[in-house]
């Protein structure tokens, strides 16, 4: 927020600058006095961080615990919502939502999340543990949403209603920006095997999944040889069992990766 000493220096270099409208010094100062007071607010609401957005659940587990930080000021409830999801032949995601506060989502397989609900308060931290039940004869993918709501009866949020009702006046009474956010989750089969085929021509570098989980090409860098900042942007791919990622290999440029096979990791320079 601002204050009324050292940032009417800031406010007359934006003038100056021409940052701000050609309107009076009070109108700038109140301006940006509002600036600040509209940040404070929406700051002080709840502010959630689910860490990595890619999880993996190992052949020999059944369970995973995903931590979840609010790091703003007040509660957050947060529903968890979870999609398995199916790809098409050309990659093509599709997303089919699952049960998971229902009277039947204790009979159903998949992923399962417990609890389904969270209250976190202000710079707390809760862990929801995400189940899977079922056959683990392939890998399977699921979307899990995390996402900050004002509860309402319909949610299930264990809280009585004098404090459900108080949260949302609370929440009402300022400008508050509720984020959600997903992860993707991979269930990988029982009896999991990493196959890597790389085949490296003077034209085209090729790396092919021919096992039957996810492998990661984690960092890929593709740089000049002779100005070391001249890259493209990095990227992190993934290629489900029997997908490949190929590239044509162009003079003066040099490539690398981490190949990720489960909780195995190595460098690979690919050389012109």
């Amino acid at each position: 927020m601002l204050n009324a000493g050292g940032d009417i220096l800031f406010i007359k270099a934006l003038m100056v600058a021409g940052f701000l409208p050609r309107i009076s010094f009070v109108h700038k100062f109140l301006y940006l006095l509002g600036l600040g007071l509209f940040a404070s607010t929406v700051q002080a609401g709840p502010s959630i961080n689910i860490g990595t957005i890619y999880d993996y659940m190992a052949s020999d587990k059944s369970s995973y615990l995903k931590r979840i930080n609010n790091v703003g000021d007040s509660t957050a409830f947060v529903r968890v919502n979870i999609y398995e999801m199916t790809f098409d032949a050309d990659g093509k995601a599709t997303e089919t939502a699952l049960d998971n506060q229902g009277p039947l989502s204790a009979e159903r397989k998949g992923l399962v999340a417990s609890p389904a609900r969270l209250i976190i308060p202000g710079k707390g931290m809760q862990g929801t543990r995400l189940l899977y039940l079922g056959n683990r004869d392939v890998e399977r993918y699921y979307r899990v949403r995390f996402v900050p709501v004002v509860p309402e009866k319909e949610d299930q949020f264990a809280v009585p209603e004098e404090e459900r009702k108080a949260y949302k006046d609370s929440m009402s009474a300022g400008v508050n920006i509720l984020t959600g956010y997903g992860s993707v989750f991979f269930v990988r089969p029982e009896n999991t095997r990493f196959t890597t085929r790389v085949h490296n021509s003077a034209i085209e570098y090729r790396v092919e999944n021919a096992g039957n989980s996810t492998i990661e090409l984690d960092g890929f860098k593709d740089c000049s040889m002779s100005q070391a900042t001249d890259c493209k942007a990095t990227r992190k791919i993934h290629l489900r069992p029997g997908k490949y990622f190929a590239f044509n290999k162009e003079p003066g440029r040099t490539y690398s990766y981490n190949l990720i096979e489960g909780g195995a990791s190595k460098k690979v320079d690919v050389k012109p």
